[in-house]
């Protein structure tokens, strides 16, 4: 939302007496002893220890060894130790503790596949089929600390797959179902990972994709993986390699039948569980590390205290496994207690309003939402979409991008109808949440109530000094976080320069946001140069590469334009090579980024330049790419080793806007 807009913003919104008083987050503060939010964040601030001590007690994580210690900062606020002494598992939170329960045999879990197919676990199945698969794996001979990859499309077998990996004490390493073989092969090596888990092939979009046949592309890159698990589920034509590959119903067929003698195993509390990659603006993507007692009690304290998640609710959010959403919805809705409701392929196939009649199919009353999703909505026929029964929904969670305000307008209007709070989240892969709207607050379209507590969130300016309502600033986090990344998987100076290099002690985000009057948060966008394309984040290097794969460049500079339903879209600024056909290459390259990174990074331009701006050690400065291309001031190029190359951009933007 622009600045000029925050002053003049006005309530649409508020809580009335019952829900104030039912909230998870108006316990949570009578439990600490504490009689408003602003006091919260800000005793959370001055004692983190004291405040995660708390937390704990009240999510009742619990510890097969009690810790010694909440919080231990004798390594710096950048590596922060977290249950010191404690031993866990996320799984004896999320599945192993239903045991005995009345929940234990109720739904835990509901699929529906891309053709309508509708499948139902209790916590009971999902402990058998996550028991299972742990003991097949342990037989494989993987165990503690071993990185195991997923790609897997949401399919009820991926929630499993990741609890598996977790049980037995390894890490698991979540991938995009739409990356193609580079991008596998690159975070598998990263990673360092030993085992791969995948599907023969799935549905997507009415069409069968061999999962499988894309994973024999990747991994004769991938020295390190010794074995591949295949589900079996469409049977799509794939190659097999004797020794390395496994079918899923195969190593899992010797399982006791007592499936919960199968033993969790207790992991030191603050070890790995998780590794996510995200891109950065430059290099390699960075592997975001995730521990048994950091993300499941910071993911339920975003989801459950804060937005206000309980048990009893039907939670959908249609994402990847490989986006941090995945684990979010699986972890966090597991933690929490509630029924976690996966579906199969995207939100608008087979039929435009397939999100929406979910939701009424399913009694959805907890919906997580990209505001991409509602600005495709929007162009739905309005008559035929008041007749959808949405009246299940008691709370919208957003995330994912800034909302455009008549998307958000539309979607509080049309979808909620004016009476489901719609709650914005912000943060990252690195740490969940850092701003967050709640059920207690009065609501602003497009507006964050304040900080998720224990992070020390702030606006400040480039001297990291506090900031005054209504001045836009960076985001930072003056706390530690138990739910932060615990460094970068094995790049700890990549992890200090990436985040706490800028200004001391504070967690630099990488986001501009401000605050109006009344202590309510905006998000303006990313400070850096990282896209983010419907919702999903990537660096310019990532695309880049694939780019220069194809043979056709000299060079080039992937940037983030706005567009009115991804909320940013890809252009791609390119030096060809002297002998390369221009009149086919940009459907090539084009075809390049979507084979390695998926349909949604399809660029929505690729065009050619004579140069593109360098500095005198000749790296390409990104931000006059982009600023000339949307025809706005570049700012100073007195750096440049090449100023011409702004006109040669300027040129190409000009011929592209004059008609034909």
């Amino acid at each position: 939302m622009p600045a000029d807009a925050l002053q003049s913003a006005e309530v649409v919104w508020r809580p009335d007496a019952p829900t104030v008083a039912n909230a998870n987050l108006t316990r949570f503060m009578e439990a600490l002893g504490v009689d408003s939010f602003e006091a919260l964040n800000q005793r959370a601030s001055r004692d983190p220890a004291w405040f995660n001590g708390a937390l704990i007690r009240f999510l009742d994580y619990q510890f097969e060894q009690p810790y010694q210690q909440v919080l231990d900062l004798g390594q710096g606020l950048p590596f922060a130790r977290w249950c010191v002494g404690g031993t866990t598992n996320v799984v004896l939170n999320c599945i192993d503790r239903r045991r005995g329960t009345p929940r234990y045999t109720e739904p835990a879990l509901v699929w529906e596949g891309e053709d309508g197919t509708v499948t139902s676990w209790t916590f009971a199945d999902l402990d058998r089929e996550t028991s299972r698969l742990s003991w097949g794996l342990r037989h494989l001979g993987l165990g503690r600390g071993d990185v195991v990859g997923m790609f897997l499309p949401n399919l009820p077998q991926a929630a499993a797959a990741m609890l598996a990996v977790a049980k037995i004490g390894g890490i698991v390493l979540p991938l995009f179902s739409g990356f193609g073989a580079d991008a596998i092969a690159q975070r598998l090596n990263d990673g360092q990972a030993q085992a791969l888990i995948t599907v023969d092939g799935s549905l997507r979009r009415g069409k069968p994709v061999g999962a499988k046949a894309v994973v024999d592309e990747a991994l004769p890159h991938c020295p390190g993986v010794r074995h591949v698990v295949v589900l079996g589920h469409l049977a799509a034509e794939h190659g097999w390699q004797a020794g390395r590959d496994h079918w899923w119903h195969d190593i899992t067929a010797g399982a006791p039948e007592d499936f919960t003698a199968v033993p969790t195993e207790a992991m030191p509390a603050d070890d790995p569980f998780l590794l996510m990659f995200t891109s950065g603006t430059s290099g390699k993507p960075k592997g975001v590390v995730h521990t048994h007692c950091g993300f499941p009690i910071k993911t339920a304290l975003d989801l459950s205290i804060c937005m206000d998640l309980k048990p009893e609710d039907r939670f959908l959010w249609m994402s990847d496994m490989g986006w941090l959403v995945g684990p979010i919805l699986v972890f966090g809705g597991l933690m929490v207690g509630s029924t976690v409701v996966l579906a199969e392929g995207a939100p608008n196939y087979p039929q435009p309003d397939r999100l929406w009649r979910l939701i009424e199919r399913h009694r959805i009353s907890y919906l997580g939402l990209a505001p991409t999703v509602a600005r495709l909505s929007m162009s739905l026929e309005a008559e035929a979409f008041a007749q959808i029964d949405l009246s299940s929904l008691r709370v919208i969670v957003s995330t994912g991008e800034p909302w455009t305000p008549e998307a958000w307008d539309w979607t509080f209007e049309r979808v909620g109808k004016k009476r489901v709070p719609l709650l914005n989240y912000s943060g990252g892969t690195e740490v969940g949440g850092i701003l967050t709207g709640t059920v207690i607050h009065p609501l602003k379209p497009c507006g964050f109530a304040g900080p998720v507590p224990g992070t020390g969130a702030d606006a400040v300016d480039a001297e990291g000094a506090s900031l005054g309502p209504n001045v836009t600033g960076e985001l930072v986090m003056r706390s530690p976080s138990i739910g932060l990344t615990r460094g970068l998987w094995q790049d700890r100076e990549r992890y200090l320069q990436s985040y706490w290099s800028r200004l001391p002690n504070l967690w630099v985000h990488g986001d501009f946001v401000s605050r109006d009057a009344d202590g309510t948060w905006y998000v303006h966008g990313r400070s850096d140069d990282t896209l983010k394309i419907a919702g999903k984040r990537t660096g310019p290097s990532e695309i880049e590469a694939l780019l220069m794969a194809t043979g056709l460049l000299l060079d080039a500079a992937a940037i983030g334009v706005l567009d009115p339903v991804k909320g940013t879209a890809v252009v791609c600024v390119c030096v060809a090579r002297p002998d390369t056909v221009l009149d086919t290459a940009a459907s090539r390259l084009s075809a390049a980024v979507v084979s390695g990174l998926g349909g949604a990074f399809r660029p929505a331009q690729v065009v050619f330049v004579q140069d593109l701006p360098r500095t005198r050690t000749l790296k390409v400065m990104r931000r006059v790419v982009r600023s000339t291309w949307l025809g706005e001031d570049p700012g100073d190029l007195s750096t440049l080793l090449n100023p011409e190359s702004v006109q040669s951009i300027h040129a190409q933007r000009t011929a592209q806007a004059a008609p034909s």
